[in-house]
């Protein structure tokens, strides 16, 4: 029997789509079960319905290691001197709140940011607290979750010919692939610091004597095989070389592709406003690639592990953190491009509220800080606080699962929809998270 087709309605009544003979019964089993017409639709609109983005794109700076909050974005100024640290602060131009000594350029722009002071999570192990700031999932032994970047790309899809996900300068850990979804949506890597001498993006030139037409010549080539071998096999791996083959192509015969690796046609004056170090061109590279199309943009920067001597740790990472963090913002913004980008800067988790034996602070995922500027974020805004000695939320406690949707809800993905697993395993974007609307302009 041929499905019978008809037209039914969802919310809107103005609104109306075509419904097959399968959709019927499995509305009738839905009755049988004891859901409504209406939870049928809700159930369906959750794994369909799209957000209007407030974000084009997303890059995400991460601080590996553990960044200590007290030392950073939520200073201690007023507890006892065990607990607050070897470092002063620093004024922002809203009332009462301060940031630490070394980030001085980017308490001047601190009216452009979301400071969210009450991040908490229960991962006290460096693997496990990056795996929750990179998939919005706590780790589990059963599976493996996908990246922010991979499931963008799965969502989003490629814009100008150039990768959806970029890491900068490389992937960073395992939990920022692809997880159980296909390898095809994992990130593209520069593989060298843009920082360094002579930097160039591997593989995206060709190779000397290579013309266009023998490009051409050898794609065509490529892709008959290509076909044959997938006639006799289908495979993840199969499916997944074939769009890496493609995203290549794109990238090597697209002269604006390839222009927005190339950090040389930036200005000296630019380069030089972000900081010619590794977090400033990194950052300056960030901005380039989100300018030019990419979706997401995972950068990573400095080591955050200080057990010991935190004064100098920081003293290593922070002012270059604050130069080049704070160009990036201003840029952006004289752009026009703030209020369409989101930049994020989390951590795995934060410090102890303690100075240790070694002048240091040990793992502390009680409470930590992440930062967000732009795409839909407001401005000049504290959300939550920790306690008088940064150990616990005294408000407004952010979970990891809430940070994931609120994110995903400014670029436009509905965190309740789900993707299939291996065995047809139907898995939520984000499990048990909402969005939270106070973050948001």
């Amino acid at each position: 029997m041929s499905d019978t087709k008809t037209v039914t309605w969802n919310d809107d009544p103005a609104h109306f789509r075509k419904v097959n003979r399968r959709e019927f019964l499995y509305a009738g089993l839905a009755g049988g079960i004891g859901l409504t017409m209406g939870d049928l639709f809700k159930l369906r609109a959750s794994e369909t319905d799209v957000y209007e983005p407030t974000a084009e794109s997303l890059i995400h700076i991460y601080l590996p290691g553990g960044c200590a909050h007290q030392e950073t974005w939520d200073p201690k100024h007023l507890a006892p001197i065990e607990y607050r640290g070897p470092l002063g602060t620093v004024d922002t131009p809203m009332p009462g709140v301060k940031l630490s000594q070394y980030l001085e350029k980017t308490a001047k722009i601190a009216d452009k940011l979301t400071i969210v002071r009450s991040m908490t999570h229960g991962e006290a192990a460096h693997e496990r607290g990056t795996h929750n700031m990179f998939t919005g999932y706590r780790p589990s032994p059963a599976i493996q979750y996908p990246s922010f970047g991979a499931v963008v790309s799965n969502q989003l899809g490629s814009r100008n010919n150039l990768p959806p996900y970029v890491c900068v300068p490389s992937q960073p850990n395992e939990f920022a692939g692809t997880g159980y979804m296909s390898s095809a949506y994992g990130p593209f890597s520069l593989g060298s610091d843009p920082a360094s001498a002579g930097f160039t993006v591997r593989d995206l030139n060709m190779r000397q004597g290579i013309t266009n037409e023998r490009f051409d010549r050898r794609r065509s080539i490529l892709s008959t095989v290509d076909e044959h071998f997938r006639t006799l096999e289908k495979s993840d791996a199969l499916t997944a070389m074939d769009g890496f083959y493609q995203a290549a192509y794109s990238l090597v015969s697209s002269p604006q592709a390839r222009e927005a690796f190339n950090l040389a046609a930036e200005p000296q004056k630019i380069r030089e406003e972000y900081g010619m170090h590794d977090a400033g061109q990194r950052m300056l590279m960030a901005r380039r690639m989100v300018e030019s199309g990419v979706r997401l943009v995972s950068l990573t920067y400095g080591g955050w592990d200080m057990h010991a001597g935190i004064a100098n740790g920081m003293n290593r990472n922070l002012p270059k953190f604050d130069q080049a963090y704070s160009a990036l913002i201003n840029d952006l913004d004289r752009r026009g491009m703030l209020d369409k980008t989101l930049v994020m800067v989390s951590s795995e988790f934060g410090r102890t509220p303690k100075i240790n034996k070694d002048a240091g602070r040990d793992h502390w995922p009680k409470v930590f800080s992440v930062v967000f500027a732009g795409g839909g974020f407001k401005r000049g805004y504290v959300h939550g606080s920790s306690d008088p000695t940064g150990a616990e939320p005294a408000e407004d406690g952010l979970t990891v699962e809430n940070m994931a949707c609120t994110v995903y809800r400014c670029l436009g993905i509905n965190a309740d929809k789900r993707l299939m697993a291996p065995g047809n395993r139907p898995i939520d974007i984000v499990r048990g998270g909402q969005v939270v609307t106070d973050l948001l302009a």
